[in-house]
């Protein structure tokens, strides 16, 4: 099958994002009205109005406000009346230490990865159930599979996003409604930069990173045949996969995985100093901020 985006009604959160913002481009260019939510209000009406055809708004939400989550969702009835696709694509990261991070910044981020795209399906229920085809697709990562031991809360947060959504999919589907999640290894977006300038973790960068673009593709092909996952690169998929058989033997693997790691990080930044989007300042990496 080949999904028909013609008139549907896609609500992506993050959508003003690099992944978020590809994502709408698509959906909207297939016929789709798009409901862009961010905590950026701005940002997300700058890119509903930058989409093409017509009908899409842009909605600032903070979704770490059940409340606000609600009535932002109670707004979406009024004017839509359903949600034919729900993208669960927010998210953030740290490079921060675990021995040196405060605990307000931990919750912080697993409230963002995890607590908020399962309280936001959770409200967005009632809008699903009044589609004839309604879908969840939600952005997990492959470090919801494979342990990132310089971000080990992204890790947790990751880890119980992918479980929570496979449960989810699992429950829902004989409700009516199809959820299934893309894991994505490191993608080109803004958040992935400032990881690199800040000296995050270096384990990503196994390959040159993919582009949201690629992202979008795996969303459509799940959006085309309905599963519980798809994954963007197959055989680094299988890889983290095949790892994970023998957890106690990742010690010894990551000094060999990190190596190669550095170096694709250290031509990672090569390659956005080239782009004009990250500098050297005494010594140290920063980004160039976007016009």
């Amino acid at each position: 099958m080949t999904y028909d985006f013609r008139d549907k009604v896609i609500l992506v959160t993050g959508g003003a994002g690099g992944i978020g913002s590809a994502l709408c481009h698509r959906f909207a260019a297939g016929g789709a009205r798009l409901l862009v939510v961010d905590i950026d209000a701005a940002k997300a009406e700058r890119t509903a109005a930058e989409l093409p055809g017509a009908g899409h708004a842009g909605l600032g939400c903070d979704l770490l406000d059940g409340a606000a989550v609600q009535r932002m969702l109670d707004g979406v009835a009024v004017t839509h009346g359903r949600v034919d696709v729900l993208v669960n694509n927010v998210g953030m990261t740290s490079a921060e230490r675990f021995d040196v991070r405060s605990v307000d910044s931990i919750e912080r981020e697993i409230d963002v990865n995890l607590v908020a795209p399962l309280v936001t399906t959770r409200i967005a229920v009632p809008l699903l159930r009044a589609s004839g085809d309604p879908r969840v697709v939600t952005t997990v990562s492959l470090g919801g599979i494979f342990p990132l031991g310089e971000t080990p809360i992204y890790t947790a947060s990751k880890f119980g996003l992918r479980g929570a959504m496979l449960a989810i999919g699992l429950d829902l589907r004989d409700k009516g409604i199809q959820a299934g999640s893309v894991l994505p290894s490191a993608t080109d977006t803004r958040m992935l930069r400032q990881e690199a300038v800040d000296g995050g973790n270096s384990m990503q960068f196994q390959d040159a990173p993919q582009q949201p673009s690629d992202v979008v593709r795996a969303v459509v092909r799940l959006l085309d045949k309905p599963r519980l996952e798809a994954y963007v690169r197959s055989g680094e998929s299988r890889l983290v996969r095949c790892a994970m058989l023998a957890p106690n033997l990742l010690p010894r693997l990551f000094p060999l995985f990190r190596k190669r790691g550095e170096r694709g990080m250290a031509r990672y930044l090569e390659d956005l100093r080239r782009r004009g989007l990250a500098r050297q300042v005494g010594g140290r990496w920063e980004l160039v901020e976007e016009a």
